[in-house]
């Protein structure tokens, strides 16, 4: 290798370097700005109603990302409109009812529980309904994986005591969650099956706009119901998850698979109840207990193990 193949060869590798640490960053952003949902769905629960919480949420989210997505929207809307059915079901799922059931979840239990339960059981299905309806393999590192996600968060809901498993009852917050995340698995596989044609932001934005339309009959019941009172800190949370949790995360996170590919990113995911567990103890003052830790400890595992060939196919690992 002559001395300018050499130089080649360094000024590659440094920006292959360059690339994979923008990528591990922007991955972890995203997971920190998303861990700040079920922190603040605990944090304002008294404060505002949970559909009008969602409404609000998404009418800021679809206003912003309006401007940057009109263009996309323009070159994609006959195809979008061939796919109308894949797109109100993605927005249904993913936009109607995925947040609106945390915030519902969030007036019965912790944010940690809420975050636990949330980011296990949605991978969980998601691998059994692609195996059903894709028909991705199920290994035997996926089935392993799952079953450690399970007894994780079996061992959070008996509290960590055997005996408890005779009397196992689900808290509505329990059940909303698992609600929540199956919705959220249905989003999944939905998303992948889209048409590749369709631009990653018009598909967005339309399900953004279709979903926040959907939740507006549910809105308008719900306010003849319950009343709140606007306050700055209202509208800073409004902001925090119309931007943040809404699209910046978004843009972090496909930017990040762009630089470390899919299987490397779909892993940071998997902290998402450790960064919710330590703000909520931090910003809620929740008990963070040797059971929450037990819990955590197993579904990370999990998810790392059925995550692994995936990985191993990026990195040669």
């Amino acid at each position: 290798m002559n001395w300018i193949s050499l130089i080649k060869h360094k000024m590659t590798s440094h920006t292959a370097q360059k690339n994979i640490l923008s990528g591990i960053i922007l991955a972890i952003l995203a997971v920190v700005i998303w861990s700040g949902n079920f922190v603040i769905a605990r944090g304002i629960h008294n404060e505002i109603p949970p559909i009008s919480l969602a409404f609000y949420r998404w009418t800021t989210a679809s206003l912003l990302i309006l401007p940057i997505s009109f263009n996309y929207l323009k070159k994609d809307f006959s195809l979008l409109l061939k796919s109308w059915k894949l797109v109100l079901i993605a927005a249904l799922t993913g936009i109607t009812m995925f947040n609106t059931f945390i915030y519902l979840g969030s007036h019965y239990t912790s944010a940690i529980n809420l975050a636990l339960i949330g980011n296990t059981v949605s991978p969980v299905v998601s691998v059994v309904l692609a195996a059903i309806f894709l028909k991705e393999k199920l290994s035997r590192a996926k089935t392993i994986g799952m079953i450690l996600c399970v007894c994780g968060i079996l061992y959070l809901l008996i509290r960590g005591d055997i005996r408890n498993l005779f009397s196992l009852r689900f808290s509505a917050g329990d059940g909303w969650m698992v609600l929540a995340a199956l919705a959220f698995s249905v989003y999944s596989i939905l998303a992948r099956k889209k048409n590749e044609a369709i631009s990653f932001l018009g598909f967005l934005a339309a399900t953004f706009i279709a979903g926040t339309l959907m939740l507006l009959p549910f809105y308008l019941w719900e306010s003849q119901q319950q009343t709140f009172t606007w306050n700055s800190k209202l509208l800073y949370t409004m902001l925090y998850l119309g931007l943040g949790t809404s699209i910046i995360s978004f843009f972090c996170w496909n930017y990040s698979i762009r630089q470390i590919g899919a299987g490397r990113t779909a892993l940071f995911g998997n902290l998402i109840p450790i960064f919710s567990s330590i703000e909520a103890v931090i910003f809620l003052h929740e008990p963070f207990t040797m059971i929450h830790l037990v819990s955590m400890l197993l579904v990370f595992a999990g998810l790392l193990l059925a995550n692994w060939q995936s990985v191993n196919r990026q990195t040669g690992l």
